[in-house]
């Protein structure tokens, strides 16, 4: 039986906050802020190591990804929109039926699944594509999980991992901006012990199995209510991406 590395106070939280995944407004306002941002890191990404055209209509089209930690599904659906097969995974099982009821709605075919990264690892599931967008700071055993996720992908297959730097500044704008001061989510959601530097994240990544190739900073513009990504500037929240060797 494989070792799971999910956090069961980590999954109660977001459970918590289910009902609000598609409210721009609602607890998950800064990932609805951040999402462009987000989406344009992971497309030109997928694009770029598989020779996509993002122009086309789904430049996606026979690339089978796996969005680990889907939530409410605020990437499995563009990924599905641009040609995609999508699986989202999620270990709150509150957040399935708000995922699926909005993918239904939107007419999107998405197989939804409560289940964890190891599991689906030892089901002898493969992707193309791994997204495994701010989850790393939640489980309990940052590589057991890390492994799981290059068992997952096919050879040559593509990860994008983001997560939060660990430094003063990160405290301060992760936890008490966004949860003391602005109150866009409720206090508790991060612990800042759990947080990774961007060298761990590589060390990880590489222990892993797999090879680092690019990593981005995603940095909020307080004066514009904007984000951008940043070659230099990883000091808060950032992206990575690595692949498998084939």
């Amino acid at each position: 039986m494989h070792q799971s590395t999910i956090d069961p106070q980590e999954v109660a939280k977001f459970e918590a906050m289910a009902a609000e995944w598609w409210d721009p407004n609602g607890k998950f306002k800064p990932l609805h802020m951040l999402n462009p941002c987000r989406l344009d890191y992971i497309t030109s990404q997928i694009a770029a190591e598989f020779g996509r055209d993002l122009s086309a209509e789904r430049p996606f089209e026979g690339l089978r990804l796996l969005d680990i930690g889907c939530g409410g599904g605020l990437l499995s659906e563009p990924m599905a929109r641009l040609g995609a097969t999508v699986v989202g995974a999620d270990a709150a099982a509150g957040n399935l039926p708000v995922a699926q009821l909005h993918a239904e709605k939107s007419g999107l075919v998405i197989d939804y699944r409560h289940t964890a990264a190891e599991s689906l690892a030892e089901a002898g599931e493969q992707f193309d594509v791994v997204l495994n967008m701010e989850v790393v700071e939640h489980v309990s055993d940052p590589l057991g999980y890390m492994t799981a996720c290059q068992m997952l992908l096919k050879p040559g297959g593509l990860m994008i991992a983001s997560t939060i730097n660990r430094n003063p500044k990160s405290y301060m704008m992760a936890i008490v901006g966004a949860e003391v001061i602005m109150r866009w989510l409720p206090k508790g959601t991060h612990e800042w012990k759990k947080f990774i530097t961007p060298d761990e994240l590589y060390a990880l990544i590489e222990k892993a199995g797999l090879s680092p190739v690019d990593r981005k900073g995603f940095v909020f513009n307080p004066v514009l209510w904007t984000w951008s990504l940043s070659a230099r500037d990883l000091s808060v929240n950032y992206v990575t991406a690595s692949t498998k060797p084939s």
